[in-house]
């Protein structure tokens, strides 16, 4: 098989268009067009459905995308270990983790991160859907659950529990409950039950949601919920770790609580000698361990 073929057709796969494909390839619409004749003739298929406004993948096309989707991943990781063999840490970093905890805890820390390595290149991936770690859409993942996927290193960082917050304003305006049956009485802001979250959240605010809440504001992420709680519009399911870093907010019924939840960091085994994987790695770590003095330090863990 050609593989130069196959570079030019996964570029044109990717761009869905010969044009596009040709200027990032640093080739001339024609001679994109060639190399694509050929390899549909060499595979006695056709790839594309070609149409006014650009190229669409047919059944045959499909199934060679995912074959080269597959090569160029395992390529790049080839490339992030060749690279990471040099003693500098530099490069592009994936890094996947849900929203709340990305936006709230990771995202205002990084800062730390670039001073050490201002070479770094953070991408960033906030979303509640599972990225696969061995398949390379991602290079290291935080999640709020010990990942299930084959091939990984998995660390665990710390454990989590969710709990009720609100504004020392809203509180002083709606008073302060003395028991769950109290919440009937206020605004409970919290992601819907049916929301992609840990279940351990998930259950919490379910069991919340028995007691008569008669006013509801639901957000499809923790961000949202803390925002709400800060502007004063109710109670909010959060997770612990933003006490520290908003102190303004106040603990509602310091008993109520849910299990705990386990926050892994995980990476594929082929990455293990990566150094920019060690040095986010040590960074979280130290990052949590600092966590962890500060809150025992004010009293809040």
């Amino acid at each position: 098989m050609d593989w130069d073929k196959l570079r030019i057709f996964h570029g044109v796969a990717d761009a869905g268009s010969l044009t596009h494909a040709g200027e990032a390839l640093n080739l001339s619409q024609s001679a994109v067009s060639r190399q694509i004749r050929g390899l549909e003739e060499t595979l006695n298929a056709t790839l594309f459905h070609r149409h006014a406004r650009g190229l669409i993948l047919t059944e045959q096309g499909e199934l060679l995308f995912d074959a080269t989707r597959a090569m160029v991943q395992r390529l790049d990781a080839a490339v992030a270990r060749i690279r990471d063999s040099k003693e500098e840490v530099f490069g592009e970093l994936r890094v996947t983790t849900t929203t709340g905890f990305g936006s709230l805890w990771l995202a205002p820390r990084l800062p730390k991160l670039y001073e050490k390595h201002p070479e770094l290149k953070i991408d960033l991936m906030l979303e509640e859907r599972v990225l696969d770690l061995p398949m390379r859409e991602a290079d290291v993942a935080i999640r709020l659950k010990e990942p299930s996927q084959a091939d990984l290193i998995r660390r665990k960082l710390m454990t989590v529990n969710m709990r009720l917050y609100a504004s020392p304003g809203y509180l002083d305006e709606h008073g302060r409950p003395q028991s769950m049956e109290d919440l009937s009485k206020h605004r409970i802001i919290c992601q819907n039950v049916n929301s992609a979250q840990v279940s351990a959240g998930s259950t919490f605010t379910q069991e919340i949601l028995t007691h008569n809440i008669e006013t509801l504001l639901t957000v499809n992420n923790y961000f949202g919920v803390l925002q709400a709680v800060l502007n004063g519009l109710g109670i909010g399911v959060l997770p612990d770790y933003i006490l520290q870093d908003f102190p303004d907010i106040e603990r509602v019924l310091p008993g109520e609580q849910s299990r705990e939840i386990p926050v892994f960091l995980a990476y594929p085994e082929e990455l293990r000698a990566s150094k920019r994987i060690a040095a986010f790695r040590d960074f979280v770590t130290e990052e949590i361990m600092e966590h962890r003095k500060q809150a025992v330090a004010i009293g809040i863990e």
